[in-house]
C-alpha cells in the first residue's frame, strides 16, 4: 500500500501547489499535464478508490472523481467486465458510507458519477441501479440521498448530454417512463407525510377577525367544493430543517420531471393538491414577521427556507403549465390547478387593516413573484382559450385579481412583467372578436368594465400627478437597447392603451382627452406669466412649489401627447367618418398648441430652474409637433373627402400648422426641436401633399431659407429633412387631380433650381479636381462632397417608389451633379471615405433611378467602375483600409447585384466580366480571411447571376421544354457555373454560421426556382460532393443551430436519385468514415431505413449523424492493441 499511500500524498501537495496564488500559468500547465497523463493510465481508476477514501482533501476527492468520469463516459466500453464490476460495487458502497461527511459538492458529483454507470449498463449489467435508488428513498435515513440520486438520474437519463446511440436514449427514456408512476406515488407519499405529521402538531389558533382567511364568496365559486377550500385554509405547518430539506429535494425532483414527462393521469389530483399546500410557504408573510420578531439568524435562515419551498412548488406548476398538448382526461386537473392558484392570487392580493396590499407583496419574496406572474403569463398565453369556455370558472373575477396584483407590484420589471401578461390578454380578445364578428358586443360587454379600469389605471400610471414617487425612479438618461427606463415604460403603458382604444374606442378616447385638456389648460395658461426682462423673455414662476408642480404637469403633458399620436391610427380608413369629430377636435388643439408654442418662443424663454424647466418645455412643444405628425393620414384623408366642396377648414389648418413650423427652421433652434420640426413637414409635403402648399408664404420662407448661400446651414439632419420636404413638394403628384393639371412644367423648373442652389459649390468642383489637393483643401472639398450628397442620396432614395413623371423630373434635375460624382470618383478612388459616400449615391441612384439615367449612361458608370476596382485596388480597400474600405466593395458588389437583376437584354453584356470580377478577383482575396467582411455581399451577387440569368447558363430550347426528359437542356459557360458552385461549396467548410445559413436559403431558393439540383451538371458532378460536406457538417456539430435547416437541403438533394443515394453514395460515404469498423458501417447503414418521406428521412439522418459520433466515441476508448472480432 506505501506506493498508493505514496502518491496520495504526492497528489495532495500538487494539488495544493496548484491552487496555491503564488503557482505560475507555467507551473500550472505542468501540473495539469502531469495529472492527465496520470489519468490516461489503465488501472489510475483503482489509485483513485483508494485517494477516495483515505482523503479529506477536496481537490485531490473531485480530480479523483474526474478520473472516474472520463473512465464511465470516454473508455467504458474498453474497461475489463471485473474491473467494471468491482466499481460498480465500490462506489455506492463509498457513497453510503460517506454521504453524511463529504461536501455536497462532492457527494453530487459521486452520485453523477454512479448515475453515468446506470446510464450505460442499466438494466443489463448494473440491474439494482433503480431499485437501490428507490430502497434510498424509501428508508427514512437516506431518504435525502435517494432523491438526489433521483434527480441526477432524471437529469441525465431522460434528455442525455453525453453521446449515446440513438437506441439506447431511446432504450433509457422508455425504461425510465416505466417507473414514472411508482416515482410519483413515492415522492407525493414523502410531502404527504411530512405536511400530515407537522399539520397534527401545529395548534390551531382560531382565525381573528382581522386575518380575512375566512375564503369568501370568490374563493368558494373557484373551488367548487367546501372540502378543498377548507383544506386550504388550514394553517401552514411549521417545519424542521430536516424535513424542510427534504420536502425541497423532492420538489425539485417533481420540477424535473414534470420537464420531460407527458401529461397523464400518473400526476394525481392528491399530487396536485400536495404542491398546492407547499406553494402557500411563499405566500405566507407570518413566518417572515416570527422571524424579524425573534430576532434570531436562526429563524430568518428558517424562513428563507420556507419561503424557498413555495418557489419551488410554483415551479412545478409552472413545468406543467408550459405544455400546450393538453390530453382531455387531464382537463379537469388543469381546471382544478387553476382554480388552486388563483385561491393563492386570491391571498396574496387581500387587503385588510393590517396590510395594503403592496406592502404584502412587498413581503415576500422576489422570485416567487416572478414565479408567480410566469404561472399567470402561461394561463393567459396557452390556456386562456381552454378555460374560458367553462361556465365555473369565472374570469371576469380572475381579471379583477390580476388588475389587484398587476397594480401593486413592488418592482417595475414586475410591473412590466404584467403588461406583458394585460398584452397578451388583449391580443387574444383582439383576436376573438375577428374571429367572431356575430357576438362582437356580447364578448365586449363581458369584459368592457375590467378593460376601462385598465386603462384608466395605466393612464394613471404614466402621469407624475398620480405617480409621482414611482416615475421618478426611472432613469432617462441610460440608453438600453435604444431606449431609456422611462421611455420603455411610456412606450409599453401607451400599448395597453393603444390596445382598449382599438377594442373599445370610444371609452377610450373619453377617458383620455378631458386629461389631455386638463394639462393643456395648464400650458397654455403660461403666457400670462411671460414678463419682459432686458435679456429677453422670463417665465415669472418662481416659488419651488409652483416650479415642481409645472415640471410635474409638464411631464405629463408630454406624456399624453404621444399617447394621443399613438392613437392616430384608430381615426382613419372605414371608420374615419364615424370618428371625425373627435379627430377634428383633437387636430385643431394640436394646432393650436403648436402655434402657440412657436409665437412665444417658449423654447428660448429664461426660467427659475432652466435645467429642469427649459428641457420640459422644449419636449413638450416637440412632443405636440411629433403628436401632429401622427395625424399625417388623417389629414391626408380629410383632405381628399373635402378637396371638392369646401376645403376652407382643412386649409386653415395646414396653414397653421406650417406657420408653427418655419420659425423653429432655424440653426438657433435646440436639435431635438428643430428635428420634430422637420419631420411635421416632411409629413405634409410627402403624406398630406395640398396642391396650395407651394403658395403659402411660410413654404416659400423655407425656399428662400434653404437656397440662400449666406445663411447658416441647419445641422445635416435637419438638412437633409428640409430639402426632402421641398424636393417632395414639387416633384410628388397632387392627389385627387388629373395628369393635365400637375403643371409639371413650372414644377420642373422650380426643381431644377432648387437643385442647382443646393449643389452649386458641389459642381464646382469638377474643374479642380484634375489639380493635385491640398490638405486643407482636401478636407474642404469632403465636407462639400458629403454634405451635398447626402441631400441627393435622400431625395432620391424619397422618391424611387413615386410615379414615373417624378422620377423623371427628378434626374433631369440631378444629371449634372451626377456626370460630376462621376467625374470626381477616380480622383478619390484612395480615399475609401469618400468613396463610401459616392458608391451609397449611386446605388441610391441604381436602385431609384436606373430607367431614367437610360442605358449608355448606366453602361459608363458600370465599366468607370469595373475599370476602377482592379485586383489591386480590391486588395487594397479589403486588405488595408479596414471597415471602410471593406464598405466601399460591399456598396459596390450592390450596385452590380442590381445591375444582374434588371429584366431583358440590355445588362446582358457585362455579365461575362462581373462574373469574372467576382470570381477571379474578389473572391480569391476573401476566400482564406475568417473575416465574414464582403463574403455576404459577394454571395448574393452571386446568387442573383444565377436566379436572375439562369439562361445564360442553361439555354432552354421549346423543342427540349416539350420533349421533357427526352432532351438534356444545353449547357453554356459551364467553367463559370462550376466555380461559382465551388465557391458555394466551400463556403460550407467555413466557421461563419450565417454565411453558411444565407448560402444554404441561396442554393434552397434555387433548387425550388429553376430545379438545380436536378440539372445533369450538378447531378452528376455535384450533387453528392454537397451531400458529404452537410453531413460532415453535422457530424463534427460545428454549425449546430442549423441542424434542421441542413436536414431538409440533404432530403432535398437526396430525392433528386433516392436510388443512387441509397444504393451508391450511403455505402460510400460509411465506407470512407474513418473511427468506426466495418461492422459499426453495416450496423449504421442498416438503420438507416430507405424513407422517402421528409420527416422520416431526416430523422434517419439524424440518427446515422449520432450513432456514427457515438461509434468514434466508443471505439476511441478502447486500450490500444485491442483487437476486435
Amino acid at each position: 500500500m506505501a506506493s498508493e499511500e505514496a502518491s496520495l500524498r504526492a497528489l495532495e501537495s500538487l494539488m495544493t501547489e496548484f491552487f496555491h496564488n503564488c503557482t505560475t500559468n507555467e507551473r500550472k500547465r505542468e501540473i495539469e499535464e502531469l495529472l492527465n497523463n496520470f489519468a490516461q493510465q489503465i488501472g489510475a481508476w483503482r489509485f483513485c478508490l483508494y485517494f477516495l477514501s483515505s482523503t479529506r482533501n477536496d481537490y485531490v476527492m473531485m480530480y479523483s472523481l474526474t478520473v472516474f468520469e472520463n473512465l464511465i463516459n470516454k473508455m467504458w466500453l474498453g474497461v475489463p467486465s471485473q474491473d467494471k464490476m468491482e466499481i460498480r460495487s465500490c462506489l455506492p458502497k463509498l457513497l453510503l458510507a460517506h454521504h453524511k461527511t463529504l461536501p455536497y459538492f462532492i457527494r453530487n458529483k459521486l452520485c453523477k458519477v454512479i448515475v453515468d454507470i446506470g446510464r450505460q449498463d442499466w438494466p443489463m449489467f448494473y440491474h439494482d441501479f433503480f431499485t437501490n435508488i428507490l430502497q434510498l428513498i424509501q428508508s427514512p435515513v437516506t431518504t435525502p440521498l435517494g432523491l438526489i440520486m433521483l434527480k441526477t438520474t432524471s437529469e441525465e437519463l431522460a434528455c442525455p448530454r453525453e453521446d449515446l446511440s440513438v437506441a439506447r436514449k431511446e432504450e433509457l427514456r422508455k425504461l425510465l417512463l416505466d417507473q414514472v408512476q411508482t416515482v410519483l406515488g413515492l415522492l407525493t407519499g414523502i410531502l404527504e407525510s411530512i405536511w400530515d405529521k407537522h399539520s397534527v402538531t401545529a395548534a390551531t389558533p382560531p382565525p381573528s377577525p382581522s386575518s380575512g382567511e375566512s375564503g369568501g364568496d370568490l374563493l368558494s365559486s373557484l373551488l367548487q367544493s367546501p372540502s378543498a377550500a377548507k383544506l386550504l385554509n388550514q394553517p401552514i405547518p411549521i417545519l424542521d430543517s430536516e424535513s424542510e430539506y427534504i420536502c425541497s429535494l423532492a420538489l425539485e425532483c417533481l420540477a424535473h420531471l414534470f420537464s420531460w414527462i407527458p401529461l397523464s393521469t400518473s400526476i394525481t389530483p392528491s399530487l396536485l393538491t400536495t404542491i398546492f399546500h407547499f406553494a402557500r410557504f411563499g405566500c405566507d408573510t407570518r413566518a417572515r414577521k416570527m422571524s424579524s420578531v425573534n430576532g434570531s439568524s436562526q429563524n430568518s435562515v428558517l424562513s428563507q427556507e420556507r419561503g424557498r419551498l413555495g418557489i419551488l412548488a410554483m415551479s412545478c406548476i409552472n413545468e406543467l403549465m408550459s405544455k400546450n398538448c393538453v390530453p382531455m382526461e387531464f382537463e379537469e386537473y388543469l381546471l382544478r390547478m387553476f382554480q388552486q392558484t388563483f385561491y393563492l392570487l386570491q391571498k396574496i392580493t387581500k387587503e385588510n387593516n393590517a396590510h395594503t396590499v403592496k406592502s404584502r407583496l412587498e413581503e415576500l419574496d422576489e422570485s416567487y413573484i416572478e414565479k408567480f406572474t410566469d404561472f399567470l403569463r402561461l394561463f393567459v398565453s396557452v390556456h386562456l382559450r381552454r378555460i374560458e369556455s367553462y361556465s365555473q370558472f369565472p374570469v371576469v373575477e380572475f381579471l379583477a385579481l390580476l388588475f389587484k396584483y398587476t397594480f401593486h407590484q413592488p418592482t417595475h420589471e414586475g410591473y412590466f412583467s404584467c403588461l406583458d401578461i394585460w398584452t397578451l390578454f388583449l391580443d387574444y380578445l383582439t383576436s376573438k372578436i375577428k374571429s367572431r364578428l356575430a357576438d362582437k358586443e356580447a364578448v365586449l360587454n363581458r369584459y368592457e368594465d375590467a378593460l376601462v379600469l385598465l386603462l384608466t389605471e395605466v393612464l394613471n400610471r404614466i402621469q407624475f400627478r398620480y405617480n409621482q414617487a414611482q416615475l421618478e425612479e426611472l432613469d432617462d438618461e441610460t440608453l438600453d437597447d435604444d431606449q431609456t427606463e422611462w421611455q420603455r415604460y411610456l412606450r409599453q403603458s401607451l400599448e395597453v392603451v393603444a390596445k382598449v382604444m382599438e377594442l373599445l374606442p370610444t371609452h377610450a378616447f373619453s377617458t383620455l382627452f378631458p386629461v389631455l385638456q386638463d394639462n393643456l389648460e395648464v400650458y397654455l395658461g403660461l403666457q400670462q406669466f411671460v414678463v419682459t426682462s432686458g435679456t429677453g423673455h422670463r417665465l415669472n414662476i418662481t416659488a419651488e412649489n409652483d416650479c415642481r408642480r409645472l415640471h410635474c404637469s409638464l411631464r405629463d403633458l408630454s406624456s399624453l401627447l404621444q399617447a394621443v399620436g399613438r392613437l392616430a391610427e384608430y381615426f382613419i380608413g372605414d371608420v374615419f367618418a364615424a370618428r371625425f369629430n373627435d379627430a377634428l377636435t383633437v387636430v385643431e388643439r394640436l394646432v393650436k398648441v403648436t402655434l402657440y408654442g412657436s409665437q412665444i418662443k417658449l423654447y428660448n424663454i429664461e426660467t427659475a430652474v432652466p435645467s429642469v424647466l427649459k428641457p420640459d418645455l422644449i419636449d413638450v412643444h416637440a412632443q405636440s409637433l411629433a403628436a401632429l405628425q401622427a395625424y399625417s393620414h388623417w389629414l391626408a384623408q380629410f383632405y381628399s373627402e373635402v378637396h371638392r366642396q369646401n376645403p376652407e377648414q382643412f386649409i386653415s389648418l395646414v396653414s397653421t400648422a406650417l406657420e408653427a413650423i418655419t420659425p423653429l427652421i432655424s440653426s438657433k433652434v435646440q436639435e431635438k426641436l428643430l428635428l420634430s420640426a422637420c419631420h411635421l413637414l416632411v409629413s405634409l409635403a410627402t403624406t398630406v401633399r395640398p396642391v396650395f402648399l407651394i403658395r403659402i408664404p411660410a413654404v416659400q420662407k423655407v425656399f428662400n431659407r434653404i437656397t440662400d448661400t449666406s445663411a447658416q446651414r441647419l445641422p445635416d439632419k435637419a438638412q437633409v429633412l428640409v430639402c426632402r420636404a421641398l424636393s417632395n413638394v414639387l416633384l410628388l403628384p397632387w392627389p385627387n387631380l388629373p395628369e393635365s393639371e400637375q403643371q409639371w412644367a413650372v414644377r420642373s423648373t422650380n426643381h431644377a433650381s432648387l437643385i442647382s442652389a443646393l449643389t452649386r459649390e458641389y459642381r464646382h468642383l469638377k474643374s479642380s479636381a484634375i489639380l493635385p489637393q491640398r490638405k486643407v483643401r482636401l478636407e474642404d472639398t469632403k465636407v462639400i462632397i458629403h454634405q451635398t450628397l447626402s441631400v441627393l442620396e435622400d431625395i432620391v432614395e424619397s422618391i424611387s417608389g413615386e410615379s414615373t413623371k417624378s422620377r423623371q423630373i427628378c434626374y433631369q434635375s440631378l444629371q449634372e451633379s451626377v456626370q460630376v460624382s462621376l467625374a470626381l470618383f477616380p480622383a478619390f478612388i484612395h480615399q475609401s471615405d469618400v468613396t463610401d459616400e459616392m458608391l451609397s449615391f449611386f446605388l441610391t441612384l441604381f436602385q431609384g433611378l436606373r430607367v431614367q439615367m437610360g442605358v449608355p449612361f448606366t453602361e459608363q458608370i458600370i465599366q468607370t467602375f469595373l475599370n476602377m476596382f482592379t485586383r489591386e485596388q480590391l486588395a487594397e480597400s479589403i486588405l488595408h483600409e479596414g471597415s471602410t474600405g471593406c464598405r466601399v466593395v460591399e456598396k459596390f458588389l450592390k450596385i452590380l447585384q442590381v445591375v444582374v437583376q434588371e429584366p431583358g437584354q440590355v445588362f446582358k453584356p457585362f455579365l461575362p466580366s462581373i462574373i469574372s470580377l467576382c470570381m477571379e478577383q474578389v473572391y480569391p482575396i476573401i476566400a482564406e480571411r475568417s473575416s465574414p467582411d464582403v463574403k455576404a455581399e459577394l454571395f448574393e451577387l452571386l446568387f442573383r447571376v444565377l436566379h436572375h440569368n439562369w439562361r445564360y447558363f442553361f439555354k432552354s430550347s421549346v423543342l427540349a421544354s416539350v420533349q421533357r426528359g427526352m432532351a438534356e437542356e444545353q449547357m453554356e459557360n459551364e467553367a463559370q457555373f462550376s466555380a461559382i458552385m465551388q465557391a458555394f461549396g466551400q463556403s460550407f467548410l467555413q466557421p461563419d454560421i450565417h454565411l453558411f445559413k444565407q448560402n444554404l436559403f441561396y442554393l434552397e431558393t434555387l433548387n425550388t426556382k429553376q430545379k438545380l439540383y436536378h440539372k445533369k451538371i450538378f447531378r452528376t458532378t455535384m450533387l453528392f460532393q454537397f451531400v458529404n460536406v452537410l453531413l460532415q457538417v453535422l457530424v463534427h456539430k460545428s454549425h449546430d443551430l442549423l441542424q434542421e435547416e441542413i436536414g431538409i437541403a440533404i432530403y432535398n438533394m437526396a430525392s433528386v436519385d433516392f436510388d443512387s443515394f441509397y444504393s451508391a453514395f450511403l455505402t460510400e460515404f460509411l465506407a470512407s468514415c474513418d473511427g468506426v469498423d466495418s461492422n459499426q458501417k453495416n450496423v449504421l447503414g442498416r438503420n438507416f431505413k430507405m424513407d422517402r418521406d421528409l420527416p422520416s428521412f431526416t430523422q434517419n439522418v439524424h440518427r446515422l449523424v449520432n450513432d456514427l459520433r457515438y461509434y468514434r466515441l466508443c471505439n476511441d476508448s478502447l486500450p490500444p492493441g485491442t483487437v476486435k472480432l
